[in-house]
């Protein structure tokens, strides 16, 4: 969601990548994205069906100016992938909308509160 998000806003102006401690249960199977952040990106016109998530041991390349991590086990990641370079590190304490329970548009709703939090955050930080 994150990446999507970020690539929306600077288009090609930086190089964005992306990836999580684990793959999603639903991306275990070699699905692509959750299909509630599928929805609630596809509410903003952003198409993630081909959308394929990593993990930190798929990342391509290792040298990147800023790592934004969204979870306290990925900011303890970031800094041991980091350790002795010259990139900068922010921790966006961010809730894990897997974590929400209820109806399905109880968990959308958590998806979506944390889409739009994300969005805002982005927004901040890459001005156009």
């Amino acid at each position: 969601m994150a990446e999507a998000l970020l690539k929306r806003a600077v288009g090609d102006r930086i190089y964005v990548d992306s990836c999580g401690l684990r793959r999603a249960a639903e991306d275990e199977a070699g699905e692509g994205a959750d299909p509630f952040v599928q929805a609630v990106m596809a509410e903003i016109s952003v198409d993630l069906a081909r959308h394929e998530p990593k993990t930190f041991e798929d990342l391509n390349d290792s040298s990147f100016d800023l790592v934004i991590s969204l979870t306290p086990q990925a900011q303890h990641r970031a800094v041991e992938m980091t350790r002795g370079r010259a990139a900068e590190i922010e921790y966006w304490p961010t809730f894990d909308p897997t974590l929400a329970e209820g109806s399905r548009e109880a968990r959308l709703a958590a998806y979506r509160e944390v889409r739009d939090m994300l969005a805002r955050k982005i927004a901040e930080r890459f001005p156009p």
